[in-house]
């Protein structure tokens, strides 16, 4: 197994009344007795990452092996974080080259309950050629590339069940505190009353009870997120429903604003000719603020890794790589670019456009043969594509013909757009857009 380096550690169990418990972790030692069939107890943090011993003594003795401490990060969503590795991409290559025994993986299964559990039925593995085939393909590329890069132990707790939805994951507390959430508890008493829906995965707060409840508070370094799929509908309503889910995590682990990372959504569906409204660019858009605006949180922008036909795009190497670049940056310290261009600000010039970024990281750059994905509209709010090209740090854009009073641009802002506009360090630019007009979520809860 692994354990959390450098906060205190959470340990708990079940045992006969008044029965005495104690538990050794290394050369630190916590007695206890239990009361009420359960017991717990706070060992201080292990600040060196490595081998421990663990051993827990009561009437009986339970003595882990093989045991290290580590950075121990929860990867959690529906079917893109469930995504196996020997689903994805180059999966001969990358199951024959998983010799990592610094990296384990805690195998959650999939309960969906109608109270918080206590309990799970799961466990440890150490990643091997023999182990690695079931489990999240974005969580093993992001805790190999953290193990490579910083050379210590990581544990990956594998908690993700497809086709669910981000209030499946929230506590029935944090979502019976805000009455925006009356539809969301509404569909959840009916669907407790259908034959067909009552123990299903997608009613609210069963996944949080039967997935992420029974770890809690077992201590973690973070978590990274790859959902929304199934909420793109109500998208609006995801900019403040995800950041709920992640104050609720955040109060039930007890460890302050742990780190939290989201995969924004990849490009995917049929490509439009013209601009058009688009709830995954919505839903995109959502998970961009929620990036932003959350603290000690932030996004992985994948828009160009996705495929038309196939909602769970092969490349999740990327994927991966690109949470452990947010996680270098901002939760170690590292000096390297973790963000694509960010866009800063909009001139008009007469008939051209300026936009201006952040997160140049060396420069803007065209992947392909031209600029693409970047509409203009006036004040009819009709939209229109616009010629682009790059200006040093910034992006020019010709006005069309058929605008005489540009007010706003998007950017990249379709189902399945033109990801053109990336940095020199290779990360693609956020999509964007510059209004705030109502959209196709538009008050949709």
């Amino acid at each position: 197994m692994a354990l959390q380096q450098g906060v205190p550690l959470k340990v708990w169990g079940w045992a006969d009344e008044g029965e005495d418990v104690t538990v050794t972790i290394g050369s630190n030692t916590a007695t206890t007795k239990a009361t009420g069939g359960s017991w717990k107890v706070e060992l201080p943090a292990i600040e060196k990452f490595g081998p421990t011993t663990f051993k827990v003594a009561g009437k009986n003795t339970i003595e882990p092996k093989n045991v290290i401490v580590a950075d121990v990060w929860v990867c959690s969503g529906q079917s893109n974080m469930e995504w196996t590795v020997s689903r994805s991409m180059n999966p001969k290559e990358e199951i024959a080259a998983a010799k990592y025994p610094g990296i384990r993986v805690f195998m959650v299964p999939k309960v969906a309950a109608n109270q918080p559990q206590k309990d799970i039925n799961a466990k440890w593995i150490e990643v091997s050629p023999e182990t690695i085939s079931n489990v999240t393909a974005v969580g093993y590329y992001f805790g190999r590339d953290l193990h490579q890069k910083l050379d210590r132990p990581v544990g990956l707790i594998n908690d993700a069940w497809g086709g669910t939805l981000c209030e499946a994951w929230t506590s029935a507390e944090a979502l019976a505190a805000d009455a925006d959430y009356g539809d969301i508890l509404k569909r959840g008493e009916a669907a407790n009353n259908d034959e067909k829906q009552k123990n299903g995965p997608n009613r609210p707060s069963v996944l949080y009870n039967g997935m992420i409840a029974p770890i809690v508070p077992f201590s973690i370094k973070g978590a990274i997120w790859y959902q929304g799929e199934s909420n793109a509908g109500r998208a609006e309503q995801y900019r403040k429903l995800l950041p709920t889910m992640i104050a609720d995590w955040r109060k039930q682990w007890g460890q302050g604003d742990f780190p939290f990372y989201v995969v924004q959504l990849a490009n995917y569906l049929a490509k439009t000719p013209e601009p058009v409204e688009s709830a995954w660019a919505e839903l995109r858009e959502a998970q961009w603020l929620t990036g932003k605006n959350v603290p000690n949180s932030g996004t992985a922008i994948i828009i160009d890794i996705g495929e038309e036909k196939d909602i769970h795009p092969q490349n999740k190497q990327d994927v991966g790589k690109r949470l452990a670049l947010l996680a270098l940056k901002n939760t170690y310290g590292k000096d390297v670019p973790s963000q694509g261009p960010v866009y800063k600000s909009m001139t008009v010039e007469g008939n051209k456009i300026r936009l201006a970024f952040d997160h140049v990281h060396g420069g803007l750059k065209v992947a392909g043969d031209e600029l693409r994905s970047f509409a203009v509209c006036g004040e009819d709010k009709k939209w229109a594509w616009a010629k682009a090209s790059i200006d040093g740090d910034t992006v020019v854009l010709v006005v069309p013909d058929s605008i005489t009073k540009p007010v706003a641009v998007r950017y990249a802002w379709a189902n399945n757009p033109d990801a053109t506009l990336f940095n020199a360090a290779g990360l693609p630019a956020v999509p964007f857009r510059t209004d705030d007009f109502p959209g196709a979520t538009t008050g949709k809860k």
